[in-house]
């Protein structure tokens, strides 16, 4: 056991009986063994080129005081203390120091005992924090005295609730596992979504395991759609999802102006519990019957999704240049005069990525632009924080919920034609079999020369109808050349094996008040593949760079098989004499 835990196990069993008797046992015990310290860490990875900057030093606040019950201290060195340095400007015990801690310990210990042994005690507040966040991810538990310890020393399973509108339920273990039935009376505890802990109670008839909710660690629902009723002097509301297995109660000054019968979305206020059911507020009052807009309301109520951007992030959106003065250009590339051009569907109204191709005599070159959002969005801003909680825009039939303020979405961080743009560029070459020879990436500044459809391009390129070629004009080179190098790409991944994954999507046509007038399949044609091939062509350069950098992010891809069964599948190839490359040499493609 490392030098600190073996300490802090000694500190902590003595903290766990009367103060006077542990001040008292300490300076009696005899001189505990030392055990050899932790390795030193790694050094961290180099950041990303384009965020780069001198790593802060690993803290030194972490230095274990001698006692009279242990060898002379030892500097205790968080095993990812490197890693606390860079993410925080004033780190404080890792996580996994934490549960190495607690694991060596007799029993729970208080924020303040693991602020004590890890010498914190001057961050209890911040520490305070992680533990309560550690607490909520179900790595530790906490007991009615205050007590942490890591769920793993308990018999508790952490897990997430789902519920079945017949009552009865079931945990979803983090851990992964059989699902634990949870019966109606247990579920009553708990609302869907929710994550909680509990504990295995027996084998029912089905010889299922069965459970019972010990606490619920975070309650997900924080509001719900349904029908407002009040009945015996009894306001409630009926929710829309079936999964939510209890009417949620309306306190008398939660009613606002919702009349019976009408759509409402409430703000729960209370969770339920055994005895009671949940207590809600009304908060809005969508209407009495359904129309394609309330449709769209319930959708966005029911998912809880971000709706509305809080005025500081409106105010940030304010202030952002609706065009690109000559000064914000800078040591930028300049691809002004590159005909660069969009093609989307017919009812886009954001422009997020612009293409351009130019045969030479290697093959080709290829340019994928896209909008360079992040010259606009800085990290730690209310902007960034915004669209990290929506994470994307949501699209519905004629309606989205975009992820920024429509100014940036639609404006500035918009590649529309015939105005200047700051972008990010993957400026690629190809030979002549598809394969890419060199790649870079570098920041610049365009004007798309056009803005076209897929149904323009393939009635150019596919079936050369004369009145589309007239209407693209002096682009009509540009565009067949991206279709001829769009060919080449298509034989290289069909040569390298590579799968197609073919999706359908339905097409929606609506009339000026929502309602669907018509509908049928989405035909893709070369438009749509050669739009897609030059992204994944771009996605590949990024993936390769960034692991070229060991820069950590997330792939796409397929592990490699296991080793023994890759030498299985050798084995049998070998009777048809075929063959494949060495299992230390398979890589995604």
């Amino acid at each position: 056991m490392p030098d600190f835990l073996v300490r802090a196990a000694a500190g902590a069993s003595t903290k766990s009986a009367n103060k006077r008797a542990a001040d008292k046992a300490a300076n009696a015990s005899p001189e505990l063994p030392v055990a050899p310290a932790l390795p030193t860490p790694p050094a961290p990875r180099a950041p990303h080129p384009r965020k780069s900057g001198p790593p802060a030093p690993p803290p030194e606040r972490f230095q274990q005081a001698p006692t009279e019950a242990s060898a002379p201290a030892a500097e205790f060195k968080d095993p990812h203390a490197d890693r606390e340095a860079l993410r925080y400007a004033e780190p404080i015990a890792s996580r996994e120091a934490i549960l190495q801690l607690l694991d060596a310990c007799d029993g729970p210990q208080t924020a303040e005992e693991i602020a004590e042994q890890l010498n914190l005690s001057d961050r209890i507040d911040a520490l305070g924090k992680r533990l309560a966040a550690m607490v909520r991810e179900a790595q530790l538990v906490q007991n009615r005295r205050g007590g942490y310890a890591p769920v793993q020393q308990t018999s508790l399973i952490a897990g997430v609730v789902i519920a079945n509108p017949e009552g009865f339920g079931f945990l979803k273990p983090d851990e992964g596992g059989d699902d634990l039935f949870l019966p109606p009376y247990e579920m009553r505890k708990v609302m869907h979504g929710d994550r909680a802990l509990a504990n295995v109670t027996g084998i029912d008839r089905r010889g299922r395991r069965e459970g019972a909710i010990a606490r619920v660690l975070e309650r997900r629902m924080s509001r719900m759609l349904g029908r407002f009723f009040y009945e015996h002097g009894v306001a409630y509301v009926d929710p829309d999802d079936k999964r939510v297995q209890r009417n949620v109660q309306i306190a008398p000054d939660g009613i606002g102006e919702a009349r019976e019968g009408q759509l409402v979305v409430c703000e729960l206020i209370a969770p339920p519990d055994a005895r009671r059911p949940a207590i809600g507020k009304i908060i809005a009052v969508l209407g009495d019957k359904l129309t394609p807009s309330l449709v769209v309301e319930m959708a966005i109520h029911g998912h809880e999704l971000p709706h509305e951007f809080p005025q500081e992030v409106l105010d940030e959106a304010a202030a952002v240049p609706l065009v690109v003065e000559p000064q914000m250009i800078g040591g930028r590339v300049d691809l002004r005069q590159m005909p660069l051009v969009t093609i989307d569907g017919e009812d886009a109204k954001d422009f997020d990525d612009a293409v351009y191709c130019e045969p030479n005599v290697d093959g080709f070159r290829l340019v994928v632009a896209i909008a360079d959002v992040s010259n606009y969005v800085r990290p730690g801003t209310p902007l960034d924080d915004e669209a990290q909680k929506r994470a994307t825009s949501v699209y519905f039939p004629g309606f989205v919920v975009p992820m920024l303020p429509e100014t940036l979405s639609n404006g500035i961080c918009s590649l529309m034609p015939k105005v200047d743009r700051m972008c990010f560029v993957c400026d690629m070459q190809f030979g002549r079999d598809g394969e890419v020879t060199g790649s870079r990436f570098y920041e610049a500044v365009m004007n798309s020369h056009a803005r076209l459809t897929y149904n323009q391009v393939w009635k150019a390129v596919g079936e050369d109808d004369a009145d589309t070629k007239a209407f693209i004009g002096p682009l009509l080179p540009q565009v067949q050349r991206l279709h001829q190098l769009y060919n080449v790409l298509s034989k290289a991944r069909t040569q390298r094996g590579a799968i197609e994954f073919e999706t359908s999507e339905v097409r929606f046509v609506l009339d000026n008040t929502g309602e669907v007038t018509q509908a049928g399949m989405l035909v893709r044609n070369d438009a749509h593949k050669l739009i897609e091939e030059c992204m994944i062509a771009a996605n590949v350069e990024a993936a390769r760079y960034l692991l070229s950098m060991h820069v950590p992010a997330p792939y796409r891809v397929h592990e490699r098989p296991p080793e023994s069964k890759y030498e299985d599948l050798l084995e049998f190839l070998k009777e048809f004499q075929l063959s494949l490359p060495a299992w230390s040499k398979v890589r995604p493609g």
